[in-house]
């Protein structure tokens, strides 16, 4: 797949260079050149899935299995006492690189980051009707 239009599978392929700390038969996981606090990783199936809905089941738990390994990585080198896992799927949910991939995130300081969204607590009765309108799949 030489020549590949994907950044993400050109790192794969390795004709884009990049910063790897962890790869197996299934995914690779390198430095973000935009790194949101020091350490912060990308993990990618080595196939190309656009997005959250794309990914096989079975690739996904690669992916994630690839993820529980650098979160401890990144705990233990950079002893940072916290994880943040991101994932966007989508161009409405802030998805800008359309090739599967998790955000490792590790922080330092309650503070080193800025929530990227307010909840807002509802009566749990109120969710009844969103609750079974996602359950009928409608």
């Amino acid at each position: 797949m030489s020549g590949a239009p994907c950044v993400f599978c050109r790192i794969v392929e390795g004709t884009e260079p990049s910063q790897p700390v962890y790869e197996d038969a299934h995914t690779i996981a390198f430095l973000n050149v935009a790194q949101a606090t020091k350490g912060h990783t990308l993990v990618v199936p080595r196939r190309h899935h656009r997005d959250l809905t794309e990914i096989p089941p079975e690739e996904a738990a690669h992916v994630m299995r690839a993820t529980v390994e650098v979160a401890g990585r990144l705990t233990r080198a950079l002893r940072a006492p916290g994880i943040n896992l991101w994932h966007a799927s989508g161009e409405t949910a802030w998805q800008s690189v359309f090739h599967f991939h998790i955000h490792v995130v590790p922080r330092y300081a309650t503070a080193d980051l800025t929530p990227p969204w307010t909840e807002y607590a509802l009566p749990l009765a109120s969710l009844r009707g969103l609750a079974e309108e996602i359950r009928s799949g409608a």
